[in-house]
């Protein structure tokens, strides 16, 4: 039996990551910070100093996008990036003081944010979902 278009799993991930994106871009918008970059500096206000290929990783991005993304916020004064002398080949990714301020007004933000997308959702159901897509996610890396 054939799917409807409504049916298709892969429809409904991708109509919530559109409804998600377009309402934390809605919060964010007043602190010129894109909804991506805000992934960036949610790592950075958790361990500070991270380096471009830990945040590639730790995003699941390719690391020209990180790079392209970390460039757009030391343009924007958010973040500084600096080689370490042991390793030439690395960035490693600081905070500014602009930087950290904004983690003070965003970080409120993005923890509202969570709690509304997680209204009326249990611990429970919240593991389960969390297991449901890491699932997900093994499927389709162990399709490649």
């Amino acid at each position: 039996m054939k799917l409807s278009f409504q049916e298709y799993i892969s429809i409904q991930i991708h109509k919530t990551d559109l409804n998600l994106t377009s309402f934390i871009k809605q919060k964010l918008e007043g602190f010129n910070l894109a909804p991506e970059q805000n992934l960036i500096m949610l790592l950075l206000w958790e361990k500070d100093g991270l380096t471009q290929n830990q945040i590639a990783q730790k995003l699941g991005k390719d690391k020209t996008n990180i790079a392209r993304m970390a460039t757009n916020l030391e343009k924007k004064g958010f973040i500084k990036r600096i080689t370490p002398s042991n390793d030439r080949r690395s960035l490693q990714l600081y905070l500014t003081s602009a930087g950290k301020e904004l983690g003070e007004k965003v970080l409120p933000i993005s923890e509202e944010f969570d709690e509304i997308v997680c209204n009326g959702i249990s611990k429970d159901e919240l593991q389960e979902f969390e297991r449901i897509l890491s699932k997900i996610n093994e499927n389709v890396q162990n399709s490649r």
